[in-house]
């Protein structure tokens, strides 16, 4: 639990002032209760960071001798202090936010987030009335080279804005919808925060580099939502500068959220402006029971989608929101990280008409070791690249871990039942035709 909290909050306090979903809570100090399905690394201190990062160097070694093109996959969690991913994660929703208040005054509340689009003169004259900067200042915030050229800003402009605001020696103000006053978006962001930055995105940075170098492929895991703004952002910081070629980093999207799309259509409209490959895997999501119990008790929104067909809605509209995106572009990848055999057959049927051939290698598929081979093998066997995902480490952990996979999958017992009865019909239909070991 103190790994979350700053040295300035305890000194000073101030968590009141924090989003709700952004303070540290002492029935939740163990973030891995009601999490099923994923490994949770516990902060030290940077030490332990560095040992994880060894790891992960050792990780991308294994995976570069044992098969080509292949992933491995790591966790922010386990290379930065939480504390700084909460508070970054909470800057980033705040400015954010902001954007969409303003959009709101200009009468476009409810546009999808990439048709927001706010004229520059009157976003202008709104952030002087709110005292937040002055004319002379504002209007500086749009002369940059890609700012303000159309007359309007939507919040991929606004976004690319933060680095330069934030880097300012005056705090930046914006205003607190609930109260009417204007606070500080950086009150406690400071030289802790500023350190943590460096030393993660240097982690990062060292992976990356171990992973171009061995020809694989660096997946990067998605965590709780009150850290991933952050870890998003950090990943495509990574994106920006490895993925000018060919698709190095991937970034993960959980479709159980319910901003999961507006984030894929964002990052994906990003790298077309910037030129970079787009690499992502889709997943359903790992901690829907923590995050729901979390919401409840803390009195925040819910981020996670109503229902498990919401779910499989928003996971087939990223999916492909991103298939026509590789069919017109050719710069965007994904793995469909999925044991669901619906949205096996839903990909393959797309991919068929849209063109999107398996030796192209921009559509892959991935299911854990042990599980789905049913699924797994017949893909692999019509030329499709699939992979299993393998959980190593000691035994307690990685036991304990399968476990908790195999009772969060829905069915699974009949999936197995299901896999016995394919695997004895093989058996039968070799004996018949004499073919028992071909």
């Amino acid at each position: 639990l103190s790994s979350r909290t700053s040295a300035a909050e305890k000194e000073m306090g101030g968590a009141e002032k924090k989003e709700k979903q952004y303070r540290a809570h002492q029935g939740f100090g163990d973030h891995h209760g009601g999490v099923t399905s994923a490994h949770t690394y516990f902060y030290a201190d940077e030490a332990k960071c560095d040992q994880h990062m060894e790891t992960f160097l050792r990780c991308i070694d294994a995976s570069s001798g044992s098969s080509e093109d292949g992933f491995s996959a790591i966790k922010l969690t386990a290379l930065a202090r939480p504390q700084f991913l909460v508070r970054f994660s909470e800057v980033l929703v705040k400015w954010r936010r902001f954007f969409h208040q303003m959009a709101a005054e200009q009468g476009q509340a409810g546009r999808a987030v990439l048709d927001t689009k706010l004229e520059v003169e009157k976003l202008q004259e709104a952030l002087a009335n709110l005292g937040t900067v002055g004319k002379a200042e504002s209007q500086q915030w749009f002369t940059g080279e890609n700012l303000g050229t159309s007359g309007t800003v939507d919040l991929l402009d606004w976004n690319s804005l933060f680095d330069s605001r934030t880097k300012l020696s005056r705090p930046l103000l914006i205003p607190n919808r609930k109260t009417g006053q204007l606070e500080p978006l950086l009150s406690r962001f400071r030289e802790e925060e500023e350190l943590q930055m460096k030393r993660v995105l240097k982690r990062m940075d060292v992976l990356a580099k171990r992973a171009m170098e061995k020809g694989v492929r660096l997946m990067v895991d998605a965590e709780q939502s009150y850290f991933q703004p952050a870890i998003s952002r950090l990943t495509v910081e990574t994106q920006r500068r490895f993925n000018r070629s060919q698709p190095i980093i991937f970034n993960t999207y959980q479709c159980y959220l319910k901003e999961a799309y507006n984030n894929v259509t964002g990052d994906v409209e990003l790298s077309r402006r910037e030129g970079w490959h787009f690499g992502t895997k889709l997943v359903r999501g790992a901690y829907m029971e923590q995050e729901r119990e979390r919401a409840a008790q803390m009195g925040y929104e819910d981020p996670i989608n109503p229902t498990y067909e919401k779910t499989n809605e928003m996971y087939h509209r990223c999916l492909d929101y991103v298939l026509e995106e590789i069919k017109h572009s050719r710069k965007a990848s994904v793995m469909v990280a999925s044991h669901n055999e619906d949205t096996v057959k839903f990909t393959l049927r797309r991919m068929m008409e849209l063109g999107i051939h398996p030796s192209d290698k921009k559509v892959c598929f991935g299911q854990l070791l042990g599980m789905c081979d049913q699924i797994t093998f017949p893909l692999g066997q019509a030329g499709f690249p699939v992979y299993k995902y393998v959980p190593y480490g000691p035994v307690n952990e990685v036991l304990p871990y399968l476990s908790r996979r195999a009772q969060e999958n829905r069915g699974f017992m009949q999936r197995v039942n299901r896999e016995r009865d394919l695997l004895w019909k093989e058996v039968k239909r070799r004996l018949v035709t004499g073919n028992l070991f071909s």
